[in-house]
């Protein structure tokens, strides 16, 4: 691990001597990264593995910057199922000049009650679970020949590595952090999914990338049913989807603050034709009231903003509005300390249709 601080060092001198205030001004090269291939698998499901699913929702992603971005290159560090090295993966975006670096992946976890979608940012672990991901994903050097000499004596398996890699905070943390906080918003708003947020972990592809650079966990193959959901075209589709308005946003937002000129006459977007109907969309309210005629606007205004269900002609008032049933249980819990509203309890949604919440745990998977 000496050599790696020696040669992050003399790495971080020649790339910013002389520029210590970097700031990017465009986007305009973008490496696709899909995790694993050829003989690493990933992570496996129970009828997919990860280096396929990652492929598919990695090279949808990639057209849809090369359609929508024209403006934009994309590079893709594998477009068939094949074994790169991660120190390759990280070179070609190194060799490439590339202004960000997209990495992947699918996650798996001993429960098959987790389920959501990750974004990662190099950086130090802050919890067991963290580091457990970047095991995972660091495993594939072991696949690799000759893997301790080129990893300067790195091992993915070794707790105390980590620490030392997590040492050197990405040179990019903030630009890598507002994109996939861009990722993972996209993945609530756009595809309804269950955010889990962004983190950081010690990934040996992010570690050695000299631009902003995040790693994707697209969803969990241990879940049964988000396996079904990354499997499925309509779910490659939204996650592809989400991953690209991230980019385009992260893009405009970064040229408009650099003063770089917007080409919007190349820069179109999807059209509701090109996107499948979402089918599967499930939202977690709290339902407050009920009553047989409707409330004046502003009754519940202790409560913050509402909003109404008509079931049987009465009228059914809710707050609050999630894919994730324990935030709805938070603030289920939260509204009941208002006396006026002890009897608030969680309700289900599929489409904007009721349905029980125990269905619709099943159809999570919870």
């Amino acid at each position: 691990m000496k050599r790696i601080i020696i040669l992050f060092g003399i790495f971080y001198l020649m790339l910013f001597s002389g520029n210590p205030g970097f700031s990017q001004h465009k986007v305009r090269k973008v490496v696709i990264d899909a995790g694993h291939g050829g003989r690493d698998p990933g992570a496996v499901g129970k009828h997919h593995y990860e280096k396929d699913l990652a492929l598919t929702i990695a090279l949808r992603t990639g057209k849809y910057i090369e359609k929508y971005l024209p403006d934009v290159q994309v590079i893709y560090t594998r477009k068939d199922d094949r074994f790169i090295e991660l120190h390759r993966r990280a070179q070609i975006a190194n060799e490439s000049k590339a202004d960000l670096f997209i990495s992947i992946h699918c996650n798996a976890n001993n429960s098959s009650r987790i389920y959501g979608t990750e974004t990662y940012v190099m950086g130090l672990h802050k919890t067991q679970a963290n580091l457990e991901v970047a095991k995972l994903e660091n495993a594939a050097i072991l696949k690799e020949e000759d893997y301790a000499d080129m990893y300067e004596g790195f091992n993915p398996n070794n707790d105390e590595d980590y620490i030392t890699l997590s040492i050197f905070q990405n040179a990019f943390l903030d630009q890598s952090i507002e994109l996939a906080s861009k990722v993972e918003e996209q993945f609530s708003k756009r595809a309804g999914r269950k955010s889990r947020g962004v983190l950081q972990a010690g990934f040996w592809v992010l570690y050695k990338t000299a631009m902003p650079g995040i790693l994707v966990e697209t969803g969990y193959l241990s879940n049964p049913t988000e396996e079904k959901y990354l499997a499925s075209e309509q779910g490659q589709v939204y996650l592809a989807s989400a991953i690209y308005r991230a980019i385009k946003e992260y893009k405009l937002a970064i040229e408009a603050d650099n003063g770089a000129l917007e080409p919007k006459e190349n820069i179109s977007d999807m059209t509701e034709e090109e996107i499948p109907e979402r089918k599967d969309v499930i939202l977690f309210k709290v339902q407050i009231s009920s009553s047989d005629k409707k409330m004046a606007p502003g009754t519940f205004q202790d409560v913050g903003k509402t909003e109404f269900y008509k079931q049987k002609n009465i009228y059914k008032y809710t707050v609050g509005s999630t894919t994730d049933i324990n935030e709805a249980i938070r603030l289920q819990n939260k509204v009941r300390k208002n006396k006026k509203y002890k009897d608030a309890f969680v309700v289900a949604f599929l489409n904007g249709e009721r349905i029980s919440v125990n269905e619709a745990r099943r159809m999570m998977g919870l």
